[in-house]
């Protein structure tokens, strides 16, 4: 299912109430022109999978946070916004997941420059 990533937060709400109350994964994908953000839920009671996706701009891609209704986001989200550099509205800032790394490039990106020397931000 395809949303507006506007209708993110109402569009999870939805799942949760309709028993989707576990969630797999979330990831995204680049696609030059704009970013996929994939979500895949899951309802233990109904074994039955749900993925919606959130078509994002290149530049400047943003959704907001959806730990408060699935808290097994906050790793996932925090990958996508070190890998994929996807804001993530709602959430403080955490400290990086990859240490030697300078936080800014985005290295799932199609516009990521290989090759560069990273050093750990201080």
């Amino acid at each position: 299912m395809d949303i507006q990533p506007e209708d993110l937060a109402k569009t999870c709400a939805d799942l949760k109430a309709k028993g989707f109350d576990y969630l797999k994964k979330i990831t995204a994908v680049d696609r030059n022109d704009h970013v996929e953000v994939v979500y895949l839920f899951y309802s233990t009671a109904d074994r039955k999978d749900e993925i919606i996706i959130a078509k994002l701009p290149p530049e400047n891609p943003e959704v907001h946070t959806i730990m408060k209704m699935y808290p097994a986001a906050d790793w996932y989200e925090r990958e996508l916004s070190e890998m994929f550099g996807i804001s993530i509205k709602g959430r403080k800032a955490d400290r990086l997941l990859l240490e030697l790394w300078n936080g800014k490039d985005a290295p799932l990106r199609k516009s990521f420059a290989w090759g560069k020397e990273y050093r750990k931000v201080e």
